[in-house]
């Protein structure tokens, strides 16, 4: 406290006053006989007038100077105009009816001198279970009292923090009160940004932590020796502040009602917690905590993963769960511009205002945030682009030095989304700049109901789903199915039902009422054969290559099935072996295409694709390992793939004349082939060749771990299972007469055909009246 403070207390107090409430007995000359029902007494008020301070002293007290005739002694606040609340003292040879605001306290109640204000006392007694107006906590912004004195002086937070409290202690406060005070000899200006103010008897008891204080009970509140006080730079002050406060502020860098459902991002539960831990809980501990660990705050995030999974949409949400300034969003082409220097000059104006405000704040200031979309389009590898201008390069080059340059900032986050990672620059990905890395995965089955449920809150909410529907059955149904696929899932289903309601004629109308409309489970179940997902089975492709099915002409096919089935199990089980690899290899037309496809089609695996030669005619060597290596990093994206690389001799465009082949799809394949999916990824490669002798040649057999042969029909047996099978005869008698002639004309003599080449063939005497004679003729020239 002081010298001057401490002199107008003993005035008003006559005498020692108890540290909290400094209530004592009033000098009874003051409070004597008939004047004393004069005295303004709690919950009074009245007029009263301005006038200048009439002691200039009372600059650096907080005080404001009042008539000894005008208050009870219990009096030791009053507020003015309903807003303002002073501590207050008397002032001998100040005419009653008048107070003395210093210049401060007038700039701050806008108070003018020689006008009339309203003067209502409050009472010194204010420690009650409902007035809870002691502070726990006090933040302040400090700056130079004169704005032309600034500059830069070192000033420590704790000595700033020791003199408040020792000299205006039992003060009252109110948020956003200014008040001025001596710094070794220069006067500075403290501003109250926030406060918490809690019950004298919450505030004594040691054993109470910060986390069971209330918030803002009140919009004051009296300073105590244990009042928690926080000190930081004011807007545009120059003052060099340093030290760690005496502080338990917390950053509230979360929004006070922000609840992770509201955000409308299902399935990224763990994707959000690893962003809040990586990005945001260090800024929530006070500055001066973290600067005394000596870490820098995450600057960059970037979010990768497939198409549709909800990059851009996290990006958002993330804006609005934070408590900071309003997110720049920009997607990556539209820095570009085509004048010189001015997509520099892009980027530079997306960090002005961070860069100004920790300018004048510092480490206080807010978090800016800056989300770029589609970051690849922008950010390539430098020396990557063939466009002769240098333009890419030089706006990478700029991000960097925003980002991690000389004059650090570290009130910025920067959000960076792409679905080609492996496009960026290595430079923009290391730790100090992008360097929190988070895929944005397909959803597991868990976090498709989550977005099933976003996607039909309104329906429900509506009643106008139907009661057969199963969102946990839809869940099911749609593996790898993205966020943006399941929402088109329910648009599909809802035209379903629309449709039930159109009348299609010259002109489209309502055919009924449709007041009764209900999405059902069927609408959902059409929709699911319309919307496919883009990392799903190519069911269509495979049901193709196995159009007639698998036909057991033979006890070995039974065994391959078998066998194929356990290498599905292996990978689906075993959490030792992720990668399994399986060649089907025998003569050409054997159905070694249709048996890989069968077995792909039976593993339920989520993503099932097929690299086929015949997607590929007319492509460059480039392309088609280009093609090669898009599927297998599809796969990575999925938890369960498979892969059938089918005709791997005609992939490899290897023709007998000459040996030709292409060594860039062969050792594209060859690593491939061999590469481990990522962790928590497992994958199953199945391939198909005619020609095991030229992939013996070409060392590509060590690359699978495993072989199975598919030999052709070489019985007749086999053929008559085959007809049986297909059906070629009605009667019995017919295919008791066609085996008879069959037996006769091969005698005995070994064959071979391919069932692929058979079925042909039974088509092919389908067709003619004579199909008896006609398929005795095909099948004897074939063999």
């Amino acid at each position: 406290m002081s010298r001057n403070q401490h002199n107008y207390e003993r005035i008003y107090s006559g005498g020692e006053m108890d540290p909290y409430s400094r209530q004592s007995p009033a000098p009874t000359s003051h409070f004597s006989g008939a004047r004393r029902i004069e005295y303004m007494r709690a919950g009074d008020a009245r007029q009263m007038k301005v006038i200048t301070c009439p002691d200039k002293t009372l600059a650096h007290t907080n005080l404001l100077a009042v008539s000894g005739s005008d208050f009870d002694k219990s009096v030791r606040f009053v507020r003015v105009n309903d807003h303002f609340i002073f501590n207050i003292v008397p002032i001998p040879g100040l005419k009653s009816g008048e107070i003395g605001p210093t210049k401060i306290q007038r700039e701050w109640g806008r108070f003018s001198i020689g006008e009339i204000v309203i003067v209502e006392a409050m009472s010194n007694s204010v420690v009650d279970a409902k007035s809870s107006v002691f502070l726990c906590r006090m933040d302040i912004e400090i700056s130079f009292f004169n704005p032309s004195q600034e500059t830069d002086i070192p000033v420590e937070s704790e000595e700033i923090c020791n003199l408040v409290k020792s000299s205006f202690e039992n003060h009252m406060f109110t948020r956003g009160q200014p008040f001025v005070f001596d710094f070794r000899g220069r006067n500075l200006k403290g501003v109250i940004t926030s406060l918490a103010a809690v019950p004298l008897d919450v505030l004594q008891d040691s054993s109470a932590g910060s986390a069971a204080l209330p918030e803002d009970l009140a919009p004051y509140g009296v300073l105590t020796r244990v009042t928690a006080i926080s000190v930081a730079k004011g807007s545009g002050s120059l003052i060099n502040l340093k030290g760690n406060a005496v502080t338990h502020k917390v950053n509230k860098i979360l929004q006070p009602d922000f609840r992770f459902e509201d955000l409308g991002v299902g399935g990224l539960d763990k994707e959000f917690t690893k962003i809040l831990r990586r990005a945001f809980v260090s800024r929530i501990f006070p500055s001066n905590f973290v600067n005394q660990l000596g870490i820098q705050h995450v600057k960059g995030i970037l979010l990768y993963g497939p198409p549709g999974t909800g990059k851009t949409l996290m990006a958002r949400q993330i804006g609005n769960m934070l408590n900071a300034a309003e997110p720049l969003i920009v997607s990556g082409p539209e820095i570009l511009n085509k004048y010189v220097g001015q997509s520099e000059e892009n980027v530079r104006k997306l960090f002005e205002p961070a860069e100004k405000e920790y300018r004048e704040k510092g480490d206080e200031s807010q978090l800016h945030i800056i989300i770029f979309d589609e970051l690849d389009a922008i950010c390539k590898q430098r020396g990557s682009r063939n466009d002769g201008t240098g333009t890419g390069d030089s706006v990478v080059n700029q991000l960097l030095a925003k980002m991690d340059g000389v004059d650090q900032l570290n009130n910025i986050l920067i959000i960076g989304m792409t679905n080609r990672k492996d496009l960026i620059d290595d430079a923009l990905l290391r730790p100090g700049r992008l360097e929190v890395h988070i895929e944005v995965g397909l959803p597991d089955e868990a976090g498709r109901l989550q977005i099933l449920k976003i996607h039909t809150a309104k329906i429900r909410d509506n009643n106008v789903l139907g009661e057969d529907v199963d969102l946990e059955e839809l869940a099911a149904k749609t593996k790898n199915f993205s966020g943006a696929e399941i929402s088109g899932l329910v648009k599909s289903a809802s035209s379903f039902a629309f449709n039930r309601y159109i009348k299609v004629g010259s002109t489209a109308e309502l055919a009924q009422d449709f007041s009764d409309m209900k999405i059902t489970r069927d609408d959902f179940f059409e929709a699911l054969e319309e919307v496919k997902p883009a990392f799903g089975m190519a069911s269509e492709e495979f049901e193709q290559c196995a159009a007639n099915g698998i036909i057991e002409f033979a006890p070995s096919i039974g065994e391959l099935l078998g066998k194929a089935h356990l290498f599905v199990e292996q990978v689906h089980r075993s959490s030792r072996s992720p990668l399994v690899s399986l060649l089907l290899h025998g003569p050409s037309g054997s159905g070694k295409t249709a048996l890989a496809a069968t077995i792909a089609q039976q593993s339920t695996y989520p993503f099932v694709k097929m690299i086929s030669p015949e997607n590929m005619a007319g492509f460059t060597d480039i392309q088609r390992v280009s093609q090669i290596t898009k599927v297998f990093n599809d796969s990575y994206k999925s938890p369960l793939s498979l892969i059938v690389i089918d005709n791997i001799e005609r992939l490899l465009e290897w023709v007998p004349i000459g040996l030709r082949f292409s060594n860039g799809v062969l050792q594209t394949l060859l690593v491939l082939i061999k590469k481990q999916p990522p962790s928590g990824r497992r994958l199953l490669i199945i391939g198909t060749t005619s020609e095991r002798h030229v992939l013996s040649q070409m060392d590509m057999l060590t690359a699978f771990t495993n072989e199975m042969f598919v030999d052709n029909i070489d019985s007749l047996e086999a053929v008559h299972k085959v007809l049986y099978h297909v059906r070629f005869f009605e009667s019995q008698d017919e295919y008791a007469r066609l085996f008879s002639d069959l037996s006769s004309s091969f005698d005995g003599r070994p064959f071979s055909i391919g069932i692929k080449k058979l079925l042909l063939l039974i088509e092919t005497a389908r067709q003619d009246p004579e199909k008896h004679d006609r398929f005795i003729e095909e099948i004897c020239a074939a063999c």
